[in-house]
């Protein structure tokens, strides 16, 4: 069966220190879609963050790059299997250089969120949902 893919390009200031960092937070990169401009983050086996340097960017749209320090561009959200893997994820972000957001979202029981923001400012939701509380 087919399994729709995402792919979420972002443009990065330094490719080396972002590659770093998303592997410190242990994800691997897929070396056939990386090269000097760009880099494949293989985040599950239907998401790939594509990081790209701004210049390589650029030629994928005539819009401004925004520049994620000081304005949203867009929140991605990645669901963690626990409240502990949501933790453990953010702090490995800011281990890593990034910068955990103050905010916690805690649901009592439905729904635990924390946030970061990479080392370019994209800011990043980590969720679990407790399965037994959602209807389905």
């Amino acid at each position: 069966m087919y399994q729709q893919m995402i792919f979420v390009n972002l443009p990065v200031s330094d490719l080396d220190a972002s590659k770093k960092f998303f592997t410190e937070l242990g994800y691997a990169l897929n070396p056939q879609f990386s090269d000097e401009n760009a880099a494949s983050v293989v985040i599950s086996d239907t998401i790939v963050a594509m990081l790209l340097t701004k210049p390589f960017y650029a030629t994928f749209t005539k819009k401004e790059i925004a520049d994620a320090t000081r304005t949203s561009e867009v929140l991605i959200c990645l669901s963690a299997e626990s409240r502990a893997k949501v933790d453990e994820l953010v702090e490995k972000a800011v281990a890593a250089g990034g910068t955990a957001s103050e905010k916690v979202q805690d649901m009592e029981g439905f729904m635990y969120g924390r946030a970061f923001d990479d080392l370019d400012g994209h800011t990043w939701e980590v969720v679990w949902m407790n399965p037994d509380a959602i209807e389905g």
